[in-house]
């Protein structure tokens, strides 16, 4: 999986770089090896060298600075032919023109229709469409029972739930949902061979186009019209951009959700005090969102700004043209933003809120607030209808899905009660 070219240009860099496993085999201890790193850490993906910042003040300021952008071309190892379309995380990378990728102007172009479609008031409008969508699967869930009274609460809940709601946003008919789960978790896979990754963003981009172009000949009331449409006065976002947005909400507004949501499941079950406490209504659901956003991040790696010049952050250099990760697992438990016990879990925790999960900045993820809203949701309905809820499986058999970039696991089997 190693990209052809890249071992050259870590060859003067082997003394300290830590390696991210593609196979996520052990990722508290790679959570805990990047922090005591320090604030930078020299990182290896897949054969390529990055920085990864890991500590929450210098993410905070790193995330604001105009020197350290999402434009691909400032990258030095693509710039030179080093990393080229056969490296397996390219895809998240250059994905296509879109909010993701953009900085400045062009960037606020982009993401302020997204912005306009997901505010308060619309997300408290489409709330009883997901506490619909919720007691559907509540119901799915219990029907799934197998014999030995197993189900996977990642496939029949937490899986379809995200995409049901991103679905309804963006007017993808529920026929598609389940190829569209399908391609996001190739894609994402490290298992999947590169030129079935790329054919993979080839079909989607079909896929988008074709929406896209029947959206614009029938609009109706939907994020993809919305963005369509041009306001009076506006400039039109192109068709191209449509699609980029489209394609790169539709990942984050499902996977992050899913990763959440069985993340405080997770959580919950392995510290059976807190989770009474909640049920006995002593604390709100809200902070066990916060604090398992905090604690378990649904992103573990975010991919890629680069410096259009040196960056200096604390005692070391971040050279014009390297690239620099985002790692928000490590981040969420940085001691000196939560104290020394951040690696515990712990909902009753005062900083739980003063996280940076969903990001800072210009590129904060506008989906934080439905992410919330629908584990807001889907937890307290989870455990209200099956409060004896447990894991059928001892924790540590939970195996994580091949992701570099996303906390998720590969199957969740648990008993209803």
């Amino acid at each position: 999986m190693n990209c052809p070219h890249a071992e050259a240009a870590l060859a003067d860099r082997n003394a300290g770089v830590i390696t991210i496993d593609p196979m996520v085999q052990d990722l508290d201890g790679e959570t805990a090896r990047l922090r005591d790193a320090g604030v930078l850490a020299r990182i290896d993906l897949l054969g390529v060298p990055a920085w990864t910042v890991t500590r929450h003040a210098e993410a905070r300021q790193l995330l604001v600075d105009p020197r350290l952008v999402k434009d691909i071309d400032a990258w030095g190892l693509w710039q030179s032919g080093v990393v080229t379309r056969a490296w397996p995380l390219i895809g998240m990378i250059d994905a296509g023109r879109s909010m993701f990728t953009v900085d400045g102007s062009e960037h606020r172009r982009l993401r302020t229709k997204t912005s306009q479609a997901l505010t308060p008031r619309r997300l408290e409008a489409i709330r009883p469409d997901i506490e619909k969508f919720t007691e559907e699967l509540l119901d799915a869930l219990d029907a799934a029972q197998g014999e030995d009274g197993v189900v996977d609460l990642k496939a029949v809940f937490a899986q379809p739930l995200p995409m049901k709601v991103v679905g309804m946003l963006m007017g993808v008919d529920e026929s598609q949902h389940a190829m569209l789960t399908r391609q996001y978790k190739a894609f994402f896979s490290m298992l999947t061979p590169q030129d079935e990754r790329l054919a993979l963003l080839a079909e989607l981009d079909v896929f988008y186009t074709d929406l896209v172009r029947e959206k614009t000949a029938r609009p109706t009331d939907d994020l993809t019209s919305a963005l369509i449409l041009a306001e009076e006065g506006g400039d039109p976002l192109t068709e191209e951009e449509v699609v980029g947005n489209l394609k790169a909400m539709v990942a984050a507004g499902h996977e992050t959700t899913i990763g959440l949501v069985l993340n405080a499941v997770r959580a919950l079950l392995s510290h059976p005090d807190q989770l009474r406490s909640v049920l006995a209504g002593e604390i709100g659901w809200d902070a066990v969102v916060e604090e398992t956003l905090r604690w378990d991040t649904p992103t573990t790696h975010l991919l890629m700004r680069f410096a259009t010049e040196d960056l200096a952050v604390g005692d070391q250099v971040i050279r014009k043209g390297e690239g620099v990760v985002i790692s928000y697992r490590a981040i969420g438990r940085d001691a000196e933003q939560h104290g020394p016990d951040a690696d515990a879990f712990d909902i009753t925790r005062p900083t739980r809120n003063r996280h940076m999960t969903f990001g800072h900045g210009p590129h904060i993820c506008p989906g934080a607030a439905l992410s919330r809203v629908e584990a807001g949701i889907a937890l307290p309905a989870l455990f209200g209808r099956f409060p004896g809820l447990r894991l059928a499986v001892p924790d540590e058999e939970i195996t994580k899905l091949p992701v570099m970039t996303q906390n998720d696991m590969a199957t969740f089997p648990v008993l209803l009660g």
